[in-house]
């Protein structure tokens, strides 16, 4: 039995893990982020190339050449609010602040042929169709709808580069399967560069489609298989009439033909079908070629067993979530638990064919050696928690990841390690150069084990690139200046942060110029603190800080996505140094009081689209990354015991289960392995070093299979909702003497137990 989603979660009635070990009954894909639909609630394996999910609208990027601020709610393709479907495609993002993907979307429709989508308020225009939540099952590689409108019922799994297909129809002559090759998420009129179908039979299609988007050279190849022979087939390409024709115009290319190639294309392939009857569809991905993506699926899904393929899934995630068994005090804590689990092993995905071909940066075809090729690294988020996390939970997977992160930098004309990389691109999203964190910490902690001589001088040589983003400045003049940037200071401090990374790893490595020079850098962040005023602040190339200064605003102000209140905290590797530059603990300890407990108008993040209510406490932006190491200075201020109640506090605010569960966005992981390393009692506060800063766990016990087989026992004596007081924490049965724990010591399994109290321990910091 698995834990289905019927809109409000339906809940199984608690069954402990002595009596029951299905650990996927407590996944709910369909949590997701209050207010915008920025995670999809579609079927995947973990890690799958293939992500099958519903779309319920295809709004534009931009509206009459602007940008259209709706589209940021379908970030992942799927609304919750939405009372219709428009596809089920094959690619999505989950949880990011930007898209791109959506392609290949799928929609079964009965009667007349429609190949426009039609619109929210009216549906029967367009081959859309409403459906109702009660109707819709949400699990594991599973999802399950009821379409309303052509009375077809749709479900779909996953392998990992195929995705599966089941209609069952009506009985009708007149039953359809579009299949939408223009559609796609932050869609625009020229995003479709080029699109080829070749139908190789009455079941058999294959092609290719390339677009210019978040992603600028992208190219996806498929192949489609179909367990009915189609009766008929017919193709429109929608937008602008092109002057050049040529000589296909002797042939008519929107009936039964076969060889098809243009902007903007959608297909309909026509069945007569007996009442319940089932048509099934495979679609495989490839980014190599159309003989790669039918290789894919004739190795991974060479039969039409739909249940196979769906158990064998749902198999993968369930060996996936054993990696942590934990005992929690609460029904939701269970699926909030396991839920973050699931969004902590959606991304980045696999990107490589079964024979180990892929697209590299310089859209070259290469073949991983040695190593899984991987690819969506959103790096200014991850790389806080989820790669840390990697490391202790999925270490052969992060050690994968680097490496290709190094074939990336390889592969790169311009000589850089990837800032936001997806499809053999780089975006260049965000901030930072935050690939050297990933790879110092995976090489320092022992999981990669790589040439770290090469991957040193590719994070030196990222660290250098002039040209990139302010770094010339950065390093003659110790910051970005303001008028260069209009994120001049979160800029400087991520890239002090990172410094202090490639450092740590020169050190390691024994290269001790490259240590020096770096440490050295690394100090940069205090050239921007304004001690007049106690916060972070621009400053000009001159020198001069900026007169024109709100420290609550979180929009223009020199940060990206935060304000200086809480960027001003941002300095994971040397919060000792910031404390005392900023006069000491008990003006942190004030800081932090004030930061969690004063209100910030909502006309301070109005123009921040990443930044909602939902994920405020105070000033205090959980729903957003750059701060999600501060509620753990509190040790550092000798206040540890209000970091303990309030990351309690934030465990209960910021997560919940149902389709609203999240205060911000999951940034492919982020906002989970916080709430995962948070619950377990320890967090990596400066990945690049070899310490967690322990808090209070929100487990009763927790089991963690490492690397190598050993096992890290979590206990929490006295565990209740109101004892979040840490009165002890003993590892191995030894007193530990202050609240950080080395990573040799997790790593090496054992025992760590928390003793709580419902009263504060004041003493031990």
């Amino acid at each position: 039995m698995k834990l289905k989603n019927l809109g409000v979660l339906l809940f199984l009635p608690f069954l402990g893990f002595a009596q029951k070990n299905e650990l996927v009954q407590y996944v709910s894909p369909i949590i997701g982020t209050a207010k915008m639909g920025h995670t999809f609630p579609g079927a995947t394996v973990p890690f799958g190339a293939v992500q099958l999910s519903p779309d319920t609208d295809t709004i534009p990027y931009a509206v009459n050449g602007k940008y259209n601020g709706e589209v940021y709610q379908y970030c992942a393709g799927y609304q919750y609010k939405n009372p219709t479907i428009v596809g089920f495609s094959h690619t999505h993002f989950s949880g990011t602040g930007h898209s791109d993907l959506g392609d290949i979307s799928v929609m079964p429709t009965v009667g007349k042929v429609q190949l426009n989508p039609g619109t929210a308020d009216q549906p029967d225009q367009g081959y859309r169709s409403r459906f109702d939540h009660a109707k819709e099952t949400a699990e594991a590689n599973y999802y399950k709808v009821f379409l309303d409108d052509p009375r077809v019922l749709a479900e779909m799994t996953t392998t990992n580069r195929v995705g599966f297909h089941r209609y069952t129809f009506p009985k009708t002559d007149d039953a359809h399967i579009i299949v939408d090759l223009k559609s796609g998420i932050y869609n625009y009129d020229d995003k479709n560069v080029w699109t080829v179908v070749r139908v190789v039979n009455d079941s058999l299609i294959t092609g290719y489609m390339q677009s210019n988007g978040w992603a600028r050279t992208r190219t996806v190849y498929f192949a489609m298989r179909f367990s009915k022979p189609f009766k008929n087939y017919g193709a429109k390409y929608d937008g602008k009439e092109q002057a050049y024709k040529g000589f296909w115009r002797k042939f008519d290319q929107t009936d039964n033909f076969p060889d098809l190639a243009g902007k903007q294309l959608k297909m309909h392939f026509d069945f007569s079908v007996a009442d319940t009857e089932q048509v099934q569809m495979k679609v495989a991905l490839s980014p190599v070629s159309m003989r790669n993506a039918l290789q894919n699926m004739e190795e991974e899904v060479p039969h039409w067993d739909f249940e196979k393929v769906k158990k064998a899934g749902q198999q993968l995630w369930e060996a996936e979530l054993q990696k942590i068994k934990v005992d929690m005090l609460e029904k939701d804590d269970y699926v909030n638990f396991y839920t973050a689990m699931y969004h902590a092993a959606l991304m980045p995905t696999v990107y490589m064919d079964v024979n180990g071909e892929y697209k590299g940066l310089d859209q070259e075809i290469h073949k991983a050696e040695g190593f899984v090729n991987y690819t969506s690294f959103s790096l200014w988020d991850t790389f806080r928690a989820f790669h840390p996390y990697m490391n202790l939970i999925n270490p052969q997977r992060n050690a994968d990841m680097v490496a290709s992160m190094m074939a990336h930098y390889d592969q790169s004309t311009l000589k850089m390690l990837p800032i936001w990389s997806h499809y053999a691109n780089d975006n260049w999203c965000m901030s930072g150069y935050h690939a050297v964190s990933v790879i110092a910490d995976a090489i320092i902690k022992g999981v990669y084990k790589g040439d770290g001589k090469a991957a040193l001088a590719a994070c030196v040589q990222t660290a250098n690139t002039r040209r990139y983003e302010g770094i010339g400045p950065y390093i003659d003049l110790g910051y970005v200046p303001d008028e260069l940037s209009g994120t001049s200071v979160s800029n400087t401090l991520e890239y002090a942060y990172d410094d202090w990374c490639i450092a740590q790893l020169a050190k390691h490595l024994g290269e001790q110029d490259t240590y020096q020079t770096f440490s050295k850098r690394a100090e940069n962040w205090k050239n921007l603190f304004d001690d007049r005023i106690g916060f972070m602040r621009p400053k000009d190339s001159k020198g001069n800080f900026r007169a024109k200064f709100d420290v609550l605003e979180t929009h223009g102000q020199g940060f990206i996505e935060g304000n200086t209140w809480n960027y001003s905290l941002y300095v994971p590797h040397d919060p000792e140094g910031l404390t005392q530059l900023m006069g000491g603990k008990k003006r942190l300890a004030v800081y932090l009081d004030s930061l969690f407990t004063m209100h910030l108008p909502d006309k301070f993040f109005a123009n921040t689209e990443d930044i909602t209510r939902e994920g405020i406490i105070g000033n205090y932006v959980h729903g957003n990354e750059p701060a999600h190491h501060v509620v753990y200075l509190h040790n550092l201020a000798g206040i540890a015991w209000k970091g303990q109640e309030r990351i309690r506090m934030i465990l209960k605010n910021q997560y919940h289960t149902g389709h609203d569960g999240l205060g911000g966005n999951d940034d492919c992981g982020q906002m989970s392995a916080w709430y995962l390393f948070s619950t377990l009692g320890f967090y990596p506060v400066s990945p690049g070093g070899d310490e967690y800063w322990l808090g209070s766990p929100a487990v009763k016990q927790a089991t963690l299979t490492l690397a190598d087989g050993k096992v890290l026992e979590v206990k929490a004596v006295n565990q209740s909702t109101k004892n979040v007081y840490v009165k002890e924490v003993l590892f191995n049965g030894k007193r530990l003497a202050e609240y950080k724990i080395k990573h040799a010591d997790i790593a090496s399994g054992g025992n760590l137990t928390f003793v709580m109290s419902s009263k504060p321990n004041k003493k031990l910091q």
